[in-house]
């Protein structure tokens, strides 16, 4: 035991560390960036390089480290470059890496919920802000422990550079014991070296892992931070929606341009004032999936102020006319405008880049509600809010900040503005979406299917909140929906769908009580629509 303290702390054994961590850090450095590099061009648009990368990756993690090691080393020489061992070592270590890194990147992106990437495009993000706000934040989570799994990997793989004479901790262990001959006492002292090397990297991954705990984040600062102004300035947590109605709102403070566009009609009246204005038109638009046409020649006008509900069985094409619109989907042909311009094309008729588009939409005005609820994760609700504000609209954090809560009040969830996604109801979750997609004040809300995801029990809150912008705000809003009752009391006129084609449309009371189309008549009586009429509204 004595000679075992004695190797523990041999100034011959401890140099080996400096060596073994030097070619560690090069070898995680170099993988870092080259890794990082790899998933960039495989996550990317451009299947030449994806191509490359993914045969880059076949190749050097399916060959052996050690042979890296020998070819950076001895090989390398014969073409002009010659490193030395340690040098060798760090690039092979990070050839090696890198295709691991790249794969643990890639994974943490790719598993971030394709929903709140539509949420994010919806909301006129560009991608650069969606990767920095919404994906990286989510996936940085994932790849830590992951990342911290590799780098304890890479600390033992360094051992294998003794084979092109790195001094590092086993090279030098080696040679002390074929000295010596006291190979227990120095392996052991070696391996708990190496043990300690690699809880200091555990407990670093430990440590990341608990700063970017969410929950005990939002424990920390969420709840004491707005505590004092839920108590001291907002109305109680009880008060329904409806009743916070009459809650006045801070409004930020937008461009001259959407400010103008604030002061249209407020109602289904002021649509009849517009006179042949048009919130939304949409010519011959044809869409296809494969061979399957999914839209085929749908036309559609929406006037401002004018509510629109779209009907029509699951298929029929109600949510792929909503995305067109908001040019999350493409089409094959026709022609979209939102209150006159043709989203994701220029004046010369070209297609627009995605950063463009995402700017065109933000300030076009176009909100959107997804069945899903779309929310990011790793946001509270007044996050959820406020974030978009300030990184599309540039709204100062304190305005972003009292508008988020202002609409959280309003549709009744001003007691949860610092709960995450996971920790609300279905129900509270698409009231914080329908708030999200109110702040910008768009010129148009489209809803899709916004109680579809929903339990029965919960339908009747989002409903309500709904109604309530329908009736009272006078929103321009098109709003796919199966509740024929609420398309009753919402609806100015509804369009009937099937199979792509408006089949019908017309004013809500007339299409729901006496349709012309035998498949119109067909699906009412399937969705049970007298028995919805005569229920109370």
């Amino acid at each position: 035991m004595e000679l075992f303290f004695h190797y523990l702390s041999l100034p011959y054994l401890l140099l080996g560390i400096g060596f073994t961590l030097e070619v560690t850090a090069l070898g995680l450095v170099g993988g870092l960036a080259i890794g990082l590099l790899l998933a960039g061009m495989q996550l990317g648009r451009v299947p030449v390089l994806a191509a490359l990368a993914r045969g880059y990756t076949v190749i050097f993690r399916g060959t052996p480290l050690i042979l890296q090691l020998v070819f950076a080393y001895d090989a390398l020489p014969h073409v002009g470059l010659t490193l030395t061992a340690v040098a060798a070592a760090g690039l092979a270590l990070s050839a090696n890496e890198a295709p691991f890194v790249a794969e643990i990147l890639r994974a943490g992106v790719i598993g971030v919920d394709a929903g709140q990437i539509l949420a994010g495009q919806a909301l006129g993000m560009t991608p650069r802000i969606l990767m920095r706000r919404v994906i990286a934040p989510q996936a940085i989570r994932t790849i830590v422990p992951a990342l911290g799994n590799e780098t304890v990997s890479a600390l033992k793989n360094s051992s294998l550079a003794s084979v092109i004479a790195v001094p590092e901790l086993t090279l030098r262990s080696t040679q002390l014991a074929s000295s010596t001959f006291d190979f227990f006492s120095i392996f052991f002292a070696s391996g708990l070296m190496y043990l300690l090397l690699t809880g200091a990297v555990s407990l670093l991954q430990l440590l990341a892992e608990t700063a970017l705990d969410l929950d005990r984040r939002a424990r920390r600062t969420g709840i004491a931070r707005w505590r004092k102004v839920a108590i001291a300035a907002l109305p109680p947590a009880s008060m329904t929606p409806v009743a916070l109605e009459a809650q006045p709102e801070t409004t930020p403070a937008f461009p001259a341009a959407r400010k103008a566009r604030m002061t249209r009609g407020a109602s289904p009246a002021g649509a009849s004032q517009a006179g042949d204005t048009v919130a939304v038109e949409v010519r011959s638009l044809h869409k296809r999936y494969g061979d399957q046409i999914v839209l085929d020649h749908v036309n559609l006008d929406v006037r401002p102020g004018e509510v629109v509900v779209l009907l029509g069985r699951s298929g029929s094409g109600k949510s792929t006319l909503l995305r067109c619109i908001n040019h999350l989907e493409e089409w094959d042909a026709g022609i979209i405008r939102v209150g006159g311009r043709q989203l994701g094309y220029g004046e010369d008729g070209r297609k627009l880049s995605p950063r463009d588009v995402a700017r065109e939409r933000a300030n076009l005005g176009v909100g959107m509600v997804f069945q899903q609820f779309n929310l990011f994760a790793h946001l509270t609700a007044r996050q959820n809010i406020a974030g978009p504000l300030r990184w599309v609209h540039g709204v100062p954090p304190a305005e972003a900040d009292r508008r988020a809560m202002a609409l959280l009040h309003r549709v009744g969830l001003g007691h949860r503005a610092d709960a995450l996604p996971r920790h609300l109801s279905g129900g509270q979750q698409q009231r914080v979406a329908i708030a999200r997609a109110l702040a910008p004040n768009p010129s148009v809300l489209l809803l899709d299917e916004p109680t579809s995801a929903l339990d029965p029990e919960l339908v009747e809150e989002v409903l309500a909140v709904i109604k309530l912008l329908a009736v009272e705000d006078g929103l321009t809003m098109i709003i796919s929906t199966h509740q024929l009752r609420f398309a009753h009391d919402v609806a100015d006129r509804i369009v009937f769908l099937a199979d792509g084609v408006v089949k019908e449309e017309g004013p809500a009371t007339e299409v729901l009580t006496r349709p012309r189309h035998p498949l119109t008549a067909r699906f009412l009586r399937v969705m049970g629509a007298e028995q919805a009429m005569e229920m109370p509204g």
